[in-house]
């Protein structure tokens, strides 16, 4: 390597992606249900209204129900005609596939990749959840393959944290993905494959904990409530992310579902959001 080299690995080591505060925007919110029972649906609208008591008082709520909307177009038409901030529906809405537990149903599944509007998917009203679910917000996790730079989901999940309550960061470095680089890199003489382990590892967690840190710095500086914790690690992404989400008994998960590159839901955001019923999932 030349010194000329050294000089700019140096120079990019040194250069950190810093955090930037901003408030999404949310001031009307669509609740989607399929209950017949009227009393019920009360029930349950009104749970989940005391649940989201962090949006404020003011925030404007739409309750759809009922068989009118029980298609996918009459239920994006909806979507268009009211234009929400936020969507709040659960699992296999008008379908019975809840029986099954491999998909989310065709209207949550439909309403994730076709609007650009962040779906709040709620444990289903007939189904037990655990005893902290659905009470309040202080607990509330972010998850992303790639952390650093994501200033639209750090957004949502502060905004979503209530006073006081805890905002937990994660990345958790798909371990899987590493070792198979690192194996291609002991094959290649002129790779000193010990020294390349440990400086990529360094880097790849380095770069979160430098991002947290400035999101940590951003929020002090605006005296935001909230108290952020990181979470940084490698190891089986799904596999942590479970154990994390049940060790820290988490309210509210915040994770991205869009892809720019493809249809189908980003990343992680698929198996999580059908192996996760028991807490909701904020899908952005």
């Amino acid at each position: 390597m030349t010194k000329i080299d050294q000089f700019e690995s140096v120079f990019k080591a040194a250069t950190r992606t810093l955090y930037k505060h901003d408030t999404p925007s949310i001031k009307k919110v669509m609740l989607l249900t399929d209950l017949k029972d009227e009393y019920e649906n009360k029930m349950f609208v009104q749970q989940i209204h005391e649940f989201l008591d962090v949006l404020g008082k003011d925030t404007e709520w739409i309750n759809i129900t009922g068989e009118d909307y029980r298609t996918i177009e009459a239920l994006l038409e909806a979507v268009e005609t009211h234009r929400p901030d936020l969507i709040c529906t659960y699992r296999h809405v008008y379908s019975d596939g809840w029986k099954w537990n491999f998909t989310l149903g065709e209207h949550l599944m439909v309403l994730t990749q076709t609007t650009p509007t962040p779906i709040l998917v709620l444990p289903r009203p007939d189904k037990e959840a655990p005893e902290h679910a659905l009470k309040n917000t202080d607990r509330v996790m972010a998850i992303t393959d790639h952390l650093t730079g994501d200033d639209h989901l750090i957004h949502y999940a502060v905004h979503f944290t209530q006073n006081d309550g805890k905002l937990f960061l994660t990345h958790i470095e798909d371990e899987g993905v590493f070792e198979r680089y690192m194996q291609t890199t002991e094959k290649i003489p002129e790779i000193d494959s010990t020294t390349a382990r440990q400086t990529i590892k360094h880097q790849l967690l380095k770069e979160p904990h430098d991002y947290i840190t400035s999101c940590r710095s951003v929020l002090q500086e605006q005296q935001l409530p909230i108290q952020l914790e990181e979470i940084i690690t490698m190891g089986n992404q799904l596999e942590r992310y479970k154990a994390l989400i049940d060790k820290h008994e988490i309210d509210l998960l915040v994770l991205n579902t869009k892809d720019d590159d493809q249809l189908a839901m980003h990343g992680l955001a698929y198996p999580l959001a059908v192996e996760l019923r028991d807490i909701p999932l904020l899908m952005l």
